[in-house]
């Protein structure tokens, strides 16, 4: 079974194989340092969440599909890194930059949704990402935190964006 698992739901044989190509049983089998040595994600992806020896994988897990997926994510309409930048400089306001990071962490891409048929929860996402900018301490602009944002001329509303 390859449903999402870890913080972020590592999902998909390409994310596994990935994970254990550079943290797991192959990186150690061919010789690169390894962090779980024993442990082969392609043949026990649950190991993120029940290998009672290493209680924080989960969170290493999610942490490396940060970093090689949505940190690193760019395509000609969006780069995560720009986007990022444009957020804090634009002092938290552009909740557009929330909706594509969601949509890239649930769907792979940063216009969500993705597919035809897909689901994507924006409001709950979003509540979600706007207790999390609290809890670092940060001030969510009240504007942006009603649901309505302004992308150059088209106000979008909550219900569609979020």
């Amino acid at each position: 079974c390859w449903w999402g698992r870890g913080a972020i739901h590592t999902r998909g044989p390409c994310a596994y194989g990935k994970l254990n190509y550079y943290l797991g049983k192959r990186a150690a089998d061919e010789g690169r340092p390894s962090m779980y040595p024993e442990i082969d994600f392609c043949i026990d992806p649950s190991a993120i969440c029940s290998n009672d020896k290493y209680p924080d994988l989960k969170w290493i897990a999610g942490m490396f599909r940060w970093i090689t997926e949505i940190q690193s994510y760019e395509t000609e309409e969006f780069r995560y890194m720009d986007g990022l930048k444009g957020f804090v400089d634009g002092g938290l306001n552009d909740w557009g930059f929330m909706h594509a990071v969601a949509g890239i962490v649930t769907q792979g891409c940063h216009s969500p949704p993705c597919m035809e048929g897909a689901e994507f929860n924006g409001v709950e996402r979003k509540a979600i990402f706007v207790k999390t900018l609290k809890l670092f301490g940060l001030v969510v602009n009240d504007k942006a935190a009603t649901g309505r944002r302004l992308e150059g001329e088209n106000e979008i509303a909550e219900d569609v964006i979020v």
